[in-house]
């Protein structure tokens, strides 16, 4: 029987539900404990530097699983990978829901990074599989990607409620609830299918996960640890790209990098997840330590981002994709995400939420919802259905490495101000003119491609 068969035609709205579903519970597995972070801190006597691991513990093993995870999902079949990823990340919820010290704490999140890892690329895949190329694709890509695009901002400010009334534990049991809503309804609505065959290369996904994890580990340390991290990982990747050029299963075929559409999308991808995370990791710290502002409070104030994001991804970038490129609407959008990131270099220690801390939170919201449908949208343009999840694994890839790498950097910048403030004003900046160089960099691509200069 053909996973066709399998699939129940008559309930698509349950497949978008269970996809959109594992989609907010990785999303926001990176920013739902954002807002319990000072909880955290004070819990296990953390200071800032380490504070930081709790998001990047996370955003590590995500990143780096995730080429594997989209090689399995097309070997051993999308479902069975989607569900077990889902799994995972459930019980690794648990784990860290309960966990008595840091470091089963941080286990727990790198845990749930694979699970993560294991779940995502299959699960845009699947998608594509569900609904057939043409309006019913597109608007069901519209809703994936506006729940994907406002789950960061969204995980924010549930956790800020959570850990207001509930403390910062109840986070990590609400993923175990969301998790196991989404399983629940998994056999239900998604086809079964099987594998397409292959093999996983072993030496490849050793390689390329190693590679991976290690740059977020070097570029999220100091001193010593961090330059060996990065040489070994230098070492390990370089292995990686050679042994996929001579494989004939790759973990990762490098020639959807020939494919200008997957490279504009994977830099807008790591661009927007550099500044939005970044942000929304100094926010509450802001928020809470300087406007004493309680947990709740610096939930609910961030809103407007996540409002922002949600309406213009489900309600205005999916009519304007009829109109423009996904190359116009990335480069606008990130020119939005890098403007409102640095508005909110004009916040003092006494600041106005309305006049300092409101119209960043906005504009920023509006880019994101912008950019996130786009990249989506470029991040498959051109490529074979039957790599869809090894392309979606890259574009979340870059997302990943954005949101580890982008806190680590901006979280350095930070530390080299004369101040707490004025270092977290220094971050917003790197951050802000990133996003308009990028914006840049994509539109010129974009005008090069019009004349054939590039392919």
């Amino acid at each position: 029987m053909t996973s066709t068969a399998v699939m129940p035609r008559h309930r698509p709205g349950l497949a978008l539900g269970a996809l959109a579903g594992a989609l907010a519970l990785d999303v926001s597995g990176l920013g739902v404990l954002n807002a319990a972070l000072p909880s955290v801190g004070a819990r296990f006597a953390l200071d800032e530097a380490t504070l930081q691991w709790v998001m990047i513990a996370y955003a590590v093993t995500f990143a780096g699983f995730l080429l594997v995870g989209g090689r399995l999902a097309d070997v051993f079949g999308r479902r069975r990978v989607f569900e077990c990823g889902v799994a995972l990340f459930t019980v690794a919820a648990l784990a860290g829901a309960v966990a008595p010290d840091t470091g089963i704490l941080l286990g727990a999140r790198a845990v749930q990074g694979i699970g993560a890892a294991l779940s995502g690329p299959a699960a845009l895949a699947l998608l594509t599989e569900v609904f057939p190329a043409g309006p019913a694709r597109n608007r069901a890509l519209s809703v994936y990607a506006a729940v994907g695009a406002a789950s960061f901002s969204g995980g924010v400010l549930l956790g800020g409620v959570l850990t207001q009334f509930l403390g910062w534990r109840s986070v990590l049991w609400f993923s175990v609830i969301l998790g196991l809503a989404v399983l629940s309804v998994t056999r239900a609505g998604l086809p079964g299918g099987v594998g397409r065959g292959g093999r996983l290369d072993l030496p490849g996904a050793i390689s390329g996960t190693l590679g991976l994890t290690l740059v977020v580990v070097g570029a999220s340390s100091t001193g010593t640890l961090a330059w060996s991290a990065l040489c070994v990982a230098v070492a390990f990747l370089v292995f990686f790209v050679v042994r996929e050029h001579r494989t004939a299963d790759p973990v990762l075929p490098l020639g959807l990098f020939r494919i200008a559409s997957v490279r504009a999308a994977s830099l807008a991808a790591f661009l927007q997840y550099m500044a939005s995370v970044g942000m929304l990791f100094f926010a509450p710290l802001y928020l809470q330590e300087m406007l004493k502002y309680s947990p709740l409070q610096s939930g609910l104030a961030l809103v407007p981002m996540s409002a922002g994001v949600f309406l213009t991804a489900n309600f205005v970038t999916g009519r304007l994709l009829a109109t423009y490129t996904p190359r116009t609407l990335m480069v606008v959008g990130l020119v939005l995400i890098g403007g409102g990131t640095a508005l909110w270099m004009t916040t003092p220690h006494d600041g106005n939420y309305l006049l300092h801390v409101l119209p960043g939170l906005v504009i920023s919201g509006i880019g994101q919802g912008l950019n996130f449908p786009s990249m989506t949208s470029s991040g498959l343009t051109g490529v074979e259905p039957d790599r869809h999840a090894v392309a979606g694994a890259v574009n979340v890839v870059a997302q990943q490495i954005g949101a580890s790498v982008g806190v680590a950097v901006m979280v350095l910048v930070a530390a080299t101000g004369s101040d707490q403030l004025t270092g977290y004003h220094l971050a917003y900046l790197t951050a802000g003119l990133a996003c308009v160089l990028g914006a840049v960099c994509i539109a010129m691509a974009g005008r090069q491609d019009k004349h054939g200069v590039t392919t």
